[in-house]
């Protein structure tokens, strides 16, 4: 049982009009969830105003309003909160609704354009394989210890959130590892959270549907180190050009992380072939199942936030040495035939250069790359063109096809990032609408030993078409055509 006037505790008001002296139920955010004695909160969302069901809400039994624009016609009966901000709102109230779970557990957040879902799993894995009892909040899923809830936005609405982070707390975790993407930062998903430790693993092109421009984008990532407390830690990527920007402004512990250039944590790649990565930390040599440069990357920040968190070091890399990638990245299968396939969630332009550039580098020369690519509708369209011309730049064929059309024209996409192919290219693309026939035509066009690239869904086990979301699994279809390769 909570009462209304315990949970406005530290929530800055405009005015109060009502009692707060009042059992409440549950926080809500939908008004089509509202039960007796809920408290509704009207956000001003992009397409909806949520102030426009509040007559809705209170006839379904909400005792309480939380507002930022109070109505015209105030009900005795019920009690309004008005704020200025109801976003930030919701999560300081989702906080102390929730008893400040994330005070009870050691909350890492990981931030950054590629490498997030990654890091957060497989750092989750290493602790879990350790003993501990650990939390995930990932975009492919959340978990408490081995129970998973699915999972349907990178980083959840607060209430969720906290709600989330509670159970974590009930079930004796004590770390949990979380993505926070930088729509979470930016709509104060985060606020009221307690972390131990940020990481930033590097920011490029992505999400300017939303953050409009680059600036914005790279804010909204800063604003997560810059609201970090002093007796927190903050490990960046400081060879990405923007890692040290992302210090600038925070109180945490500031450490950075590299293998180009020297920093508090450093690894040297030794081997880096398709049976995995042999890196150096001092005088300890780390044989590793993850492959490519990149993975390295995600694997440095995984070993600094653990010696931070308290491992020994050697204990650290010993757990390093066990992880396996996480499903749909740099997901490799391979054929009777010595194909070898890579199922990766590479949907930016600068994660599909990462893995072309990865198998370009690794492959011995004779080998042709085929990659299977496209972009998903109603999202960022200035990626479309960019992320054409690096696929038909790094592979020996391309083959451009349906991604997530959602509501856009699958034809019209491919159209767009066809602009972004040079003439001296445009033999090496092949256009392929349906996805799951791209993906055979990959296979046939293959000769034994070639690599083919699947990029853009990775995990998905959909593809989202006129608002429908129809089975799909990129790696499934991929093993289907290898085996019918063999008959």
């Amino acid at each position: 049982m909570k009462k209304l006037q315990d949970i406005l505790s530290n929530i800055s008001t405009i005015k109060i009009i009502g009692n707060t002296n009042i059992v409440i139920n549950k926080l809500q955010l939908d008004s089509r969830l509202i039960t007796t004695n809920d408290v509704y909160i009207a956000i001003k969302g992009v397409a909806v105003d949520g102030h426009q069901f509040i007559n809705q809400t209170i006839e379904k039994g909400a005792i309480a309003v939380v507002v930022e624009n109070l109505p015209e016609t105030i009900n005795n009966n019920i009690t309004y909160i008005q704020v200025e901000d109801a976003r930030k709102t919701t999560a300081l109230l989702a906080t102390n609704y929730y008893n400040n779970p994330s005070t009870k557990l050691q909350l890492v957040g990981v931030t950054g354009t590629n490498g997030k879902t990654t890091i957060a799993t497989l750092i989750f894995e290493l602790y879990k394989n350790n003993g501990n009892k650990v939390g995930l909040l990932s975009t492919i899923e959340n978990k408490i210890n081995d129970t998973v809830i699915p999972s349907t936005h990178t980083t959840p609405n607060p209430i969720i959130l906290n709600q989330l982070l509670a159970q974590m707390v009930d079930e004796g975790c004590t770390y949990c590892f979380m993505e926070v993407s930088s729509h979470a930062a930016d709509q104060d998903r985060i606020a009221g959270l307690q972390f131990k430790g940020a990481l930033f693993t590097n920011i490029s092109h992505d999400h300017l549907d939303y953050h409009k421009d680059f600036n914005h984008y790279i804010t909204a990532k800063k604003k997560f180190f810059d609201q970090l407390p002093n007796n927190a830690f903050a490990i960046v990527n400081a060879d990405d050009k923007r890692g040290l920007v992302m210090l600038q402004n925070t109180n945490a512990k500031k450490l950075t992380a590299a293998i180009k250039s020297d920093a508090d944590y450093k690894f040297t790649i030794l081997e880096n072939t398709f049976l995995g990565l042999v890196l150096k930390y001092k005088q300890y040599d780390i044989h590793t199942h993850l492959v490519g440069r990149f993975n390295a990357y995600n694997l440095l920040l995984i070993f600094a936030a653990c010696v931070e968190l308290g491992m020994d070091e050697q204990e650290a890399l010993s757990q390093i040495s066990k992880l396996k990638t996480a499903e749909g990245r740099f997901d490799t299968l391979r054929s009777n035939h010595n194909l070898i396939g890579i199922v990766d969630y590479a949907h930016t332009p600068d994660a599909l250069k990462n893995v072309l550039d990865t198998i370009n580098e690794i492959r011995t020369g004779n080998e042709k790359v085929i990659c299977v690519v496209g972009c998903g509708g109603n999202r960022d369209k200035t990626k479309r063109p960019e992320m054409a011309l690096i696929a038909s730049q790094l592979s020996a064929k391309s083959i451009f096809t349906a991604d997530n059309p959602r509501n856009e024209d699958a034809d019209t996409i491919i159209d767009e990032m066809r602009k972004g192919v040079p003439p001296q290219n445009f033999n090496k693309v092949l256009a392929i609408t349906n996805r799951k026939e791209a993906i055979r035509a990959a296979v046939s066009l293959a000769n034994p030993n070639d690599i083919i690239l699947v990029a853009g869904k990775g995990h998905e086990k959909y593809q989202e078409i006129n608002g429908v979301k129809h089975p799909f699994d990129d790696k499934a279809i991929l093993q289907s055509a290898f085996k019918e390769m063999n008959k």
